[in-house]
């Protein structure tokens, strides 16, 4: 047999997709409003979970997995009533089903009674949901009882067990009863491989999936079925045929998707049989059925013409087992993607970061060649240039993921802290498809957590004291994402009631955080509770009380390049916003020079450049320069100043005046010596080589070598905001202060 080693990894990178399918379902699983193709989909996830655990022998997965699938087989057939206790204990079975597949992964065996206490709750809610307790009377004790309770039904000779009796009523009745008009009678001969049960599956599953698409009847055969002495009972020697009854609509598809996770490990032969013509003048109706070999509608064939002696041989071809079992519709099922492991897309991105470095050094050694010379290299190079730019991007786009997968953990996260804090609270999420760097990805679902929970619990109200302030006794979480100005704008809002700022401040004072007697803006008052080891919770609780969560929300973010802003309106609510960078490989930027340094400013941040005129030129006393700069003023910020650049130019007359916006749509003017031209640069990482600097993004190597600092708009703001001191400028005609907002 062949070594399925090798496959493992597979096996759990797809069960992992799987249990958060299955999560997402159940959290949109309520009472009273039931979901069938929800339902579905939770139940083939942990069928394929169950499946593959058993094609590598994780016994203990497969056991519980059972259990699992066995209830959401009752709910599928509306014999377990779907309530919040079931919704709940379903819930814990999913997380369970992680834990075991994590300890199949490790090779260890689960400890003992791991399983013990949600699989008695599950079958809690097999037995209560089962609508008879006893079953026919007609029908013979099981000889040993089952590993889960099974319930009886209408179903109960799904395994076609008195086969022999059923199949000549059923003979008889096909004689009294024809097809009925709009009918289709199939004909499926379903032969499982003998070793299909040590995988996992369970054939009674697809026989009564075939009974919910018409009135089927069941044939069982124990031809094979060797004597008592020979018996083996981990193997199925028992095959089936299925006759069933279905409406047009039914089609082949349907049908085999019946069998799609057997299809490998079974012959199976489905033919179609349409109901004869009604009028009697008609030919004999065909009395052999007619095979259906692909997945387009049934036909139904008057009269087939003459054939020569050996036509036959297409008949036998069409009934023939399907190769692989899944045939052409299900071939193309997993020819569009392929798993590629993540450390080769790293590599790819730093040779591409290498390549695009390589090529800004070919075209700045090229700008040192004589004007009107070598023109067909300089084509080639723009040619490489632009090549560059679409490998870089299509790379980009490989590492590039929709948030979605962070977002779809948030309902279960509010859930949890809803039913925690005794609150009404219904999670809105827009902005799903929003696609990042796979890295800034995997680094959000820290943040997000915390930030939730912390609106949850410091600013949502309880349902009574929101109906008293005339709200729904429901609070509103709402999480969104979309792209700004080049970079991810992730927005965190509730209706709740505001940062309480009298009482930040007081236990800021409290804590020695801040000196008794200084006087703060709201603005600062507001990023206290980022600090460490802050909190305005009376008593410490699972969800918060220790000062920590928002303190790792915005370490978490700086890492990344990212920011985080919060903005409150007592009574109405707050609004978190976190500012991250889309990619953390390469970017395209503007380089400039400020004296002897050089700086690269992102694209998606610049509007313009220009060289303002004297009169443009205006001064808030004690306060900063602005400039008026399409009908509207700009605050000036001098890079020279910031950094501390000996030989800049400092009259903006004579320099350039970049203009560039922020996410939140604010605008500076950034007074630089030159605009050097345009360059793709690979992002590195300022922090992990060195420390962070305020108003630095990150660092790139430029084309002769350079090394050159990505500048950080937001940042340079705040810099700007908190100067102590300016260095002398050229005056400028002074500017009444109240005729301005503040910048």
């Amino acid at each position: 047999m062949e070594d399925l080693s090798r496959f493992k990894q597979t096996y759990f990178d797809e069960s992992a997709e799987l249990l958060e399918v299955a999560e997402s379902g159940l959290l949109r699983l309520t009472p009273g409003e039931v979901d069938s193709d929800e339902v579905n989909a939770i139940f083939r996830a942990v069928h394929s979970i169950k499946g593959g655990g058993g094609a590598f022998g994780f016994t203990e997965l497969v056991a519980f997995a059972h259990e699992f699938e066995t209830v959401m087989d009752g709910v599928r057939n509306n014999t377990v009533p779907v309530t919040t206790e079931l919704v709940d204990t379903l819930i814990r079975a999913n997380d369970l089903l992680g834990q075991m597949l994590a300890y199949a992964r490790e090779g260890d065996p689960a400890p003992a009674g791991t399983t013990d206490g949600t699989v008695a709750a599950l079958r809690r809610h097999l037995s209560g949901g089962a609508p008879q307790v006893q079953p026919q009377a007609a029908a013979p004790a099981a000889p040993a009882p089952a590993p889960a309770p099974i319930y009886a039904d209408d179903e109960d000779d799904e395994a076609g067990l008195f086969g022999d009796a059923m199949a000549a009523i059923a003979a008889a009745r096909a004689e009294e009863d024809p097809v009925p008009p709009g009918k289709l009678r199939w004909t499926i001969v379903f032969r499982p491989r003998s070793d299909l049960l040590m995988s996992g599956n369970e054939p009674a599953f697809m026989l009564r999936a075939l009974r919910r698409l018409g009135d089927a009847t069941v044939e069982c055969h124990t031809d094979a079925l060797p004597n008592l002495q020979n018996l083996e009972a981990e193997l199925l020697h028992l095959s089936w045929t299925v006759t069933l009854i279905a409406d047009a609509d039914v089609d082949l598809d349907k049908i085999n998707d019946v069998f799609e996770f057997v299809a490998d490990d079974c012959d199976i032969r489905i033919t179609a049989e349409a109901p004869p013509p009604a009028a009697p003048e008609a030919p004999p109706p065909v009395t052999d059925p007619v095979p259906v070999a692909t997945a387009a509608p049934p036909a139904v064939v008057a009269e087939p013409p003459p054939k020569a002696p050996g036509a036959d041989a297409p008949k036998a071809e069409a009934t023939r087992p399907r190769p692989n079992g899944g045939g052409a519709e299900h071939a193309g099922l997993t020819s569009h993607t392929i798993r590629v492991d993540l450390d080769k897309i790293d590599r790819l991105v730093n040779m591409v970061g290498e390549m695009v470095i390589t090529q800004a050094m070919i075209a700045e050694h090229v700008r040192e060649l004589p004007p009107g010379e070598f023109q067909e290299l300089l084509e080639g190079l723009e040619q490489l240039a632009q090549h560059t730019r679409e490998l870089r991007e299509s790379v980009m786009s490989i590492r590039a993921q929709p948030v979605s997968s962070v977002f779809s953990r948030m309902p279960r996260l509010v859930r949890e802290c809803a039913a925690t804090t005794g609150k009404e609270v219904q999670l809105v999420t827009s902005g799903e498809t929003t696609e990042v760097d796979k890295t800034v990805v995997e680094n959000l679902v820290d943040p997000l957590t915390h930030m939730i929970r912390n609106s949850i619990d410091h600013g949502l109200e309880g349902p009574e004291e929101r109906e008293r302030v005339g709200k729904p006794r429901a609070g509103t979480v709402h999480l969104s994402a979309q792209h700004r100005s080049g970079r991810i704008v992730i927005e965190i809002t509730d209706d709740g009631r505001g940062i309480n700022r009298p009482k930040v401040l007081s236990k800021a004072i409290e804590k020695g955080l801040v000196q008794p007697g200084a006087t703060l803006s709201d603005e600062e008052i507001d990023n206290l509770i980022f600090l460490p080891g802050f909190s305005t919770a009376d008593q410490v609780s699972n969800l918060s009380g220790r000062g920590v969560g928002m303190d790792v929300v915005r370490r978490n973010i700086t890492s990344l390049g990212g920011r985080i802003g919060v903005y409150s309106t007592p009574g109405e609510g707050s609004r978190f916003v976190l500012s991250l960078p889309l990619t953390l490989a390469v970017l395209d930027g503007m380089v400039i020079s400020v004296g002897e340094e050089r700086f690269v400013l992102p694209l998606t941040n610049i509007v313009e450049s220009l060289r303002p005129k004297a009169a443009d030129l205006h001064g808030l006393v004690g306060k900063c320069d602005v400039m008026m700069a399409r009908g509207e003023y700009v605050r000036l910020v001098y890079l020279h100043q910031l950094f501390g650049i000996p030989d800049a130019v400092a009259d903006p007359t004579r320099a350039l005046v970049v203009l560039v916006e922020t996410e939140d749509g604010s605008r500076l003017g950034l007074v630089v010596d030159e605009v050097l031209g345009q360059q793709q640069v690979v992002i590195k990482s300022l922090e992990a080589n060195f420390r962070r600097l305020d108003g630095v993004a990150a660092a790139t190597i430029l084309g002769d070598g350079r090394v050159a600092l990505i500048l950080d708009v937001a940042g340079l703001r705040e810099m700007s905001r908190h100067m102590d001191s300016r260095a002398p400028r050229p005056p400028v005609a002074a500017l009444p202060a109240p005729a301005l907002e503040p910048v």
